[in-house]
């Protein structure tokens, strides 16, 4: 513990798309950063980390505690342990939101669902980690195809009066398709909400191999796409809790769990 009595302890959530870092002090979050995780990831770690140390207001050297999580938690050399995401992601929602009983996360080279009983733990979970087609990825494909931004797909999906049919489920035909729909003059507006709309769906069957409970949080960096929340929370006939910063909960959940370890630490 420092001299001035608070508990500081970090997450680190390296994954394939991003990497992000947060630190909590005692039980609030502190700062955090979000990079690309790039070619070097060891590079992007330590950069990723440092921001996120200063934007808490602290130094490496004050924390006491470090958890890796995410697809390459074990190149996190400064943490303490390793936990797996999906018990990380459970805890960052539920502590940002506690009624959550539901996580669907849509990040960039996966999507999951996870199950949280009553006191927060993970009762089940599905993943995708093998098609792009329910991933972020997948709107990225399409951002090349229709050379625009992937911030701006969330207002343009909005704005469609009739979307496009995407019934491939592979991003490669997926994408065949939108290139024949395009040559045939529909809208970029229907075409985006197409996609989107054939992401979720494709989501939210994977869903379903759980029990989906009410107070759905949506994270990932897919939940920040307006079009994509708006199409969930049709899909699923119920509303979609998107939380402040939807991209962290894997960082945040780890720097939660570095935080019960330190106290299990030091009762010992």
């Amino acid at each position: 513990m420092e001299g001035n009595g608070k508990m500081i302890t970090a997450g680190i959530d390296v994954g394939a798309a991003t990497t992000k870092a947060a630190v909590v002090i005692d039980d609030e979050m502190a700062g955090y950063c979000i990079m690309p995780s790039g070619a070097i990831i060891e590079k992007t770690i330590r950069e990723v980390s440092e921001k996120a140390f200063s934007n808490a207001g602290i130094s490496q050297g004050d924390i006491e505690y470090v958890i890796g999580t995410g697809w390459g938690r074990n190149a996190v050399k400064i943490a303490d342990k390793t936990v797996t995401e999906i018990a990380c992601h459970g805890a960052g929602a539920g502590w940002s939101h506690p009624k959550t009983r539901t996580i669907i996360d849509i990040g960039g080279q996966d999507s999951k669902a996870i199950s949280l009983g009553d006191d927060g733990s993970v009762i089940d979970f599905v993943m995708n980690d093998k098609c792009a087609a329910g991933t972020g990825r997948f709107l990225e494909v399409l951002c090349g195809i229709l050379q625009t931004e992937i911030t701006k797909l969330g207002a343009l999906a909005l704005a469609s009066d009739d979307p496009c049919e995407v019934s491939s489920t592979c991003t490669v035909f997926a994408e065949t398709e939108v290139v024949g729909q395009r040559a045939k003059g529909r809208s970029v507006e229907d075409l985006v909400a197409g996609v989107i709309k054939s992401m979720i769906k494709r989501v939210v069957q994977m869903s379903m191999r759980l029990k989906v409970a009410d107070d759905i949080v949506f994270t990932g960096g897919v939940a920040k796409n307006i079009g994509a929340t708006k199409f969930l929370g049709d899909e699923l006939g119920s509303g979609v809790v998107v939380l402040e910063e939807p991209q962290i909960m894997g960082a945040l959940g780890a720097a939660l769990v570095a935080r019960k370890e330190l106290i299990k630490k030091m009762s010992n």
